[in-house]
């Protein structure tokens, strides 16, 4: 399911609304890099890597996250 959220930056409190996959099962909140560089929002490298896995177990296409 896809559904329209709406992102802050917190130290600017400036919005975009962008579209976002409705994932009960993840663990965790990310942020597609691209979108994230595009709007300005600061990323940085992770001192360790998180490994990204399918629903499946299988290690996603896409690599790991790193920032």
């Amino acid at each position: 399911m896809w559904l329209d959220i709406g992102l802050e930056k917190v130290n600017m409190h400036k919005g975009i609304t962008v579209k976002a996959l409705l994932d009960s099962g993840t663990t965790r909140m990310f942020i597609d890099r691209k979108i994230a560089e595009k709007h300005g929002f600061k990323i940085k490298k992770l001192e360790r890597l998180l490994i990204v896995r399918n629903v499946d177990g299988t290690r996603n296409s896409r690599g790991n996250i790193t920032y």
